[in-house]
């Protein structure tokens, strides 16, 4: 996550090192729905270590004898991580090879069941997490306090730094794009996605600034927790501050596109300074021109499940699970810098 963001609890309580080993970045999708039992797509459960979904799926896809594209996931999964997640293999025939010959060192079958349509993207009910932190240096005390605070407040839903590319080069290609550079179909997609996550989290930073990420302001569009659907602005009442406390609904932020923006008053006067800038501004105009519809998605992030240990003094065990489109280096933000073992820069992709 960039440094450039800003806290919601303060400055930085710790540094430490994450993925000295794949086996210290645990990640495990949680399934969005139930195999139906019957029909001509063989739903897998692989667990892969060091390896990237597009490799895994090729693989998939060469043990089945079937193109690349008959291969289907719900998500990404990063290659320096021990991963869990569903493959959809389209056998029209219904009969799938040897389970075994899939298997090897660096990917096992846990579970298999058929099913009657191809694994969508986003077709998951959340992600969870198990993280190793390794050489944290810190006050404990004061990490403690920051996790509780996490815990018990929740924190800002940052596009995690993955989206932006290496040294954060997407933003710049999205404009050039933008301008008229011709980029690959494939590259087109990510470089969109970049772009509209940049302008949310410029959106989120000035929230943060005016401490309404949290709690709101007058003209608010609300996010439902579990279904993820928005609704208002509407008057505010005793019993959407309950809901609000409960964490049943977060206020929101854009996600770029065409149309008018359902925020108001205050809010859509927010969002207008914290875009205004030139650079905004032709990120704003390129999304519109990629036919993009106005959407809206959550500031505000609450760990599900949140528990942490020391098996060490200076190695930390985070557990939590996070929502679909949810980045693990928000929660690592919020506590301080964690470096890639690897490679010397910040922890990338969840």
């Amino acid at each position: 996550m960039s440094e450039a963001l800003p806290r919601a609890f303060g400055a930085p309580v710790l540094s430490a090192r994450i993925r000295s080993t794949p086996e210290d970045f645990f990640v495990e999708e949680q399934p969005g729905f139930e195999p139906s039992g019957e029909g001509e797509h063989l739903l897998l459960t692989i667990e892969k270590r060091g390896m990237n979904t597009a490799f895994a799926a090729k693989r998939i896809a060469a043990w089945a004898g079937i193109a690349d594209m008959g291969v289907g996931y719900a998500g990404m999964k990063d290659r320096n991580a021990v991963t869990r997640q569903r493959f959809s293999v389209h056998l029209p025939r219904k009969v799938a090879p040897d389970l075994a010959g899939l298997g090897s060192d660096d990917l096992r079958v846990i579970d298999s069941a058929w099913h009657s349509r191809k694994l969508p993207r986003g077709a998951l009910a959340g992600n969870r997490f198990e993280l190793v932190l390794r050489d944290v240096t810190g006050d404990t005390e004061a990490i403690e306090a920051r996790l509780r605070d996490m815990a018990a407040h929740g924190l800002p839903n940052w596009f995690g730094e993955q989206r932006f590319g290496r040294d954060g080069g997407n933003v710049a290609a999205a404009l050039a794009m933008f301008g008229g550079r011709r980029v690959r179909r494939e590259q087109r997609s990510i470089l969109i996605s970049a772009a509209r996550s940049e302008l949310f989290n410029r959106v989120l930073a000035a929230r943060l600034a005016d401490g309404s990420w949290n709690r709101g302001l007058e003209g608010e569009v609300w996010m439902l927790a579990g279904s993820r659907s928005v609704f208002g602005p509407e008057p505010w009442t005793e019993a959407l501050a309950q809901r609000l406390a409960g964490f049943d609904i977060h206020p929101t932020g854009p996600l770029w596109g065409q149309g008018e923006t359902r925020v108001q008053a205050a809010a859509l006067q927010c969002e207008a300074e914290a875009l205004r800038d030139d650079e905004s501004m032709a990120l704003r105009s390129g999304l519109e021109g990629e036919g993009l519809r106005q959407e809206r998605r959550a500031m505000r992030l609450r760990p599900e499940g949140f528990a942490w240990s020391w098996r060490s003094t200076d190695v930390l065990r985070l557990a939590f699970a996070l929502p679909p489109g949810s980045y693990a280096t928000a929660v690592l933000h919020e506590l301080g810098e964690a470096l890639d073992a690897g490679s010397d820069r910040l922890s990338e992709r969840v």
